[in-house]
C-alpha cells in the first residue's frame, strides 16, 4: 500500500503530529508513505511529491506548521494561474482535477489522507468522487468542522489567545482603558468564547449572537460606576452588529477582519473611554501545539491509517470521546459547526456576568 498525505488550507498547530502518526503507523504495517507538497498543488506541478519515512518524521511532533507546506489557493477544481499573455493581466481559474487524478495514479498511489478544514476536505470529497480513495482528517483552529467534538489546533489557538488576554489586563487597568481584542474563528465563535471566558473578559462578541453596541457600552458604563475603570472586550472576526454585516478587509476573497477597530471606535465615541484595539491574527496559528493537540494529532494520524486498512474510504476521523470514531465526509461537511446557543459554555459566560452583546 502506498499512501499520500496532503495538508491543505491554513496551517494549524498539530499538523506535524498527524503526519508523524500516519507515517509511523503505515510503516508499522509495511506500507509506503509520500507527502504531497503545498496542499494539492504537488499533484499539479506546483512543487512536488516527497518520500516520508521514519527519518523524515523524526522529532516533528512538537513543531508548529507543516513539513509539507500548505496552500489555501490550490483547489484543483479552481486552480489559479496567471492569465495568458503575461504582463500582469491578472489570474484565471481552471479545472485541473482530471490532471490531479492522473498524477495520483501515475505515482502509483493507493490512497490519500487529506488533512484539512471544510474547504480542503470538500475538495477531497470531490476527488473521491473522481476515483481517488480518500480518508479525511479534520484540521482547523476554528473548530468549525462537523462530526467531531474538537479539531487539532483549536486548543493551541485558544491557549495563545488566552495568554494574550491575560497580558492585556495589566496594561488596560494601568491606563484605565478599554481593550478590544479580535480573534480568529471565521463564522464560528469557539475561540472567542473559550478564550474570553478563560481570560476573564467582560464582553465577548461572537458570530452566533449579533450584538447591540449600546448593550456593550452599557456593560462598560456599569463597570465604570462600580469602580472598575477598565474593560476587556473579545470579539470574533466574524461577529456582526444586529442588523448589520460582517466586517471584510478583502471583499473579493471574503477575508474577514477589522471588526475590533470598528467596535473600539464606537465604544470610545459612545462612552468617552479611551479605547484601543488589538488583532491577534496569525499568532493564533503559530507555535508549538499544546499537549492536547499533539496527542489528538497523533491519534488522528494513526486512526486514518486504520481506516485505510479497513477500506473505509470517504470517511473522516473524528473525536467522539472517549474514542476516535469514523464519520462520512459528506455528513461532516453537510453543515458547518457553530456555537450552540443553549450550550453550557454560553450559560457559564452569562452566569459569570459576561456580556454577549445581546
Amino acid at each position: 500500500m502506498k499512501i499520500a498525505i496532503s495538508t491543505g488550507g491554513g496551517d494549524a498547530p498539530g499538523l506535524n503530529a498527524v503526519i508523524r502518526g500516519a507515517v509511523l503507523s503505515a510503516i508499522h504495517r509495511g506500507w509506503e508513505c509520500v507527502g504531497i507538497r503545498r496542499g494539492y498543488g504537488g499533484l499539479l506541478g506546483d512543487d512536488g511529491i516527497v518520500p516520508l519515512g521514519a527519518a523524515e518524521v523524526r522529532g516533528i511532533t512538537h513543531l508548529g506548521g507543516t513539513i509539507l507546506g500548505t496552500s489555501n489557493r490550490g483547489d484543483p477544481f479552481k486552480f489559479r494561474e496567471p492569465a495568458p499573455g503575461g504582463g500582469g493581466g491578472g489570474w484565471i481559474e481552471r479545472d485541473r482535477s482530471d490532471e490531479a487524478v492522473a498524477a495520483f495514479r501515475a505515482h502509483g498511489l493507493d490512497a490519500m489522507i487529506a488533512i484539512g478544514g471544510d474547504g480542503s476536505l470538500g475538495i477531497a470529497l470531490r476527488l473521491m468522487q473522481k476515483g481517488i480513495p480518500v480518508v479525511g482528517v479534520p484540521k482547523t483552529i476554528d473548530n468549525d468542522v462537523g462530526g467531531t467534538v474538537a479539531t487539532f489546533g483549536f486548543d493551541t489557538a485558544v491557549a495563545t489567545a488566552t495568554d494574550a488576554i491575560d497580558k492585556l489586563h495589566s496594561t488596560a487597568e494601568s491606563h484605565e482603558r478599554v481593550m478590544v481584542v479580535e480573534v480568529m474563528g471565521r463564522h464560528a465563535g469557539f475561540i472567542a468564547l473559550n478564550a474570553g471566558i478563560s481570560g476573564s473578559a467582560d464582553v465577548i462578541l461572537i458570530p452566533e449572537i449579533p450584538f447591540d453596541i449600546q448593550t456593550v457600552c452599557d456593560k462598560i458604563r456599569r463597570r465604570e460606576a462600580e469602580g472598575r475603570h477598565f474593560s476587556i472586550v473579545v470579539v470574533a472576526e466574524g461577529a456582526r452588529p444586529r442588523g448589520g454585516a460582517v466586517s471584510l478587509i478583502d471583499p473579493e476573497h471574503e477575508r474577514l477582519g477589522g471588526i475590533a477597530d470598528k467596535v473600539a471606535h464606537s465604544i470610545q465615541q459612545m462612552t468617552g473611554k479611551e479605547t484601543r484595539s488589538l488583532v491577534l491574527g496569525h499568532l493564533q496559528r503559530g507555535g508549538s501545539p499544546t499537549t492536547f493537540d499533539r496527542l489528538l494529532g497523533l491519534r488522528f494520524g494513526t486512526a486514518a491509517v486504520r481506516l485505510i486498512a479497513e477500506g473505509r474510504f470517504g470517511d473522516m476521523v473524528a473525536l467522539q470521546p472517549p474514542i476516535i470514531a469514523a464519520v462520512p465526509l459528506a455528513q461532516a461537511l453537510a453543515a458547518p459547526k457553530r456555537v450552540p446557543l443553549d450550550s453550557d459554555t454560553i450559560t457559564t459566560a452569562r452566569d459569570l456576568g459576561i456580556s454577549l452583546g445581546d
